[in-house]
């Protein structure tokens, strides 16, 4: 399917708006139930610290989606986005608190491809660090 943004109206460059992703650890423990992925490393802080990390951390593939929301919110149309890649860099770290994490994601038009397609590079981070490297994603406009 493709979105609702026509494809001669974008150009290179074109920033999508941004958005920040708040974090808790009740969002890990709902995310867990939905994905089936109770790994205590996203949830028990007493195992993250022995297993060597700084604390509780966001699932890779959660933060992976809430970085494509930005893109999927933009084009007006989830299916409109025919692939999606990213390297992880480093843990959105979610601290027990009554803030948590906010994951802020940024993104932009960086190639007009064939068959009114579009690559939109993203930037996802947490912290002030980039936890997503080579995040990219190729949409289908109209």
């Amino acid at each position: 399917m493709a979105a609702k943004i026509a494809y001669d109206d974008i150009e290179i460059g074109t920033e999508l708006p941004a958005k920040a992703f708040p974090v808790t650890r009740a969002t890990l423990v709902q995310y867990a139930g939905a994905s089936g992925d109770f790994n205590p490393i996203h949830w028990n802080e007493k195992f993250a610290l022995e297993v060597g990390l700084p604390d509780v951390i966001a699932h890779g593939m959660f933060t992976m989606a809430e970085a494509i929301r930005v893109v999927t919110d933009w084009a007006g149309d989830p299916g409109a986005v025919v692939e999606y890649g990213v390297r992880f860099t480093k843990p959105v770290v979610v601290p027990n608190d009554d803030k948590g994490a906010t994951i802020e994601v940024s993104a932009k038009v960086a190639a007009k491809l064939d068959d009114k397609q579009v690559r939109v590079d993203l930037l996802a981070k947490s912290n002030d660090q980039k936890v997503l490297g080579m995040s990219r994603a190729v949409v289908r406009l109209t």
